[in-house]
């Protein structure tokens, strides 16, 4: 292992990145990951917030370099075996400031539970949700009807926010993107780009009738009464790119592609 740097390998369930992981292993040195000073991950952007998830959990936050055996894989980097030594060491690095989600349910119960690409809202049933939106203690939007609402990060940005026709925001514009699902009232409505140290709060109107859940990346909370969502500083995550193909270059890419 070169230098002082110990290094842990992580590997999706999946039979390419096991397979991927057996090489590497044959022909470098890794550490536990509890040992470790920063991370390997090798699968798709999945594996890779269940990875940062996992961190955040565990309250010990390294920087991790993905490699990707998954589809889209816009989190990672390209996956090779050869240069592993000289690409960590080259790597660039990215602060990612994840959200906070924290969630009442109509039952009382409060979760708070952190998301890197976004936090969003959805309708349970068929019939369409209803929300009152607060930004910063305003009123905003005294009634949105629709199929949901999310809130993106800029890493976050090109994921579901942008499926639901959302704002692709560079990496480092220390802003979010607020992001109707399919909005009915106000129908002209489109969204909003905010301050990323914007207090955004949602209010389930009728949440027994018209359920609501609240997803915050995977993990989700069923009949919420109330969501407030804003950035937590206090836990930022490091990502490791390639010099030629950074996180920030991917980004201003995706709004070109047709």
């Amino acid at each position: 292992m070169s230098g002082d740097i110990r290094r842990a390998l992580v590997a999706s369930p999946t039979p390419a990145a096991r397979a991927a992981e057996e090489r590497l292993r044959a022909v470098y040195d890794f550490a536990p990951i509890e040992a470790a000073d920063m991370v390997v991950a090798l699968g798709g952007d999945g594996f890779m917030l269940q990875t940062l998830h996992a961190m955040l959990e565990a309250r010990r936050i390294l920087p991790i370099f993905g490699m990707n055996l998954g589809t889209v894989g816009f989190l990672m980097n390209e996956w090779r075996l050869d240069g592993l030594d000289q690409r960590l060491a080259k790597a660039k690095s990215f602060k990612v400031n994840p959200l906070r989600m924290t969630v009442d349910t109509v039952d009382g119960e409060q979760f708070s539970i952190p998301a890197i690409n976004e936090v969003s809202l959805l309708r349970e049933t068929r019939q369409t949700a209803k929300l009152e939106v607060e930004v910063n203690g305003r009123m905003v939007l005294p009634e949105l009807v629709c199929d949901g609402v999310l809130v993106a990060t800029p890493a976050g940005s090109t994921a579901y926010n942008l499926s639901a026709h959302g704002p692709i925001l560079p990496l480092g514009s220390a802003l979010v993107a607020l992001t109707p699902i399919s909005p009915f009232r106000p129908r002209r409505w489109r969204g909003a780009i905010l301050p990323e140290a914007t207090r955004i709060r949602f209010a389930v109107l009728n949440p027994v009738k018209r359920p609501v859940s609240a997803v915050a990346d995977q993990r989700e909370v069923r009949d919420v009464a109330q969501v407030e969502v804003r950035i937590d500083r206090t836990t930022p995550l490091t990502l490791l790119f390639d010099p030629e193909h950074t996180l920030d270059d991917r980004i201003a890419a995706e709004q070109f592609i047709a």
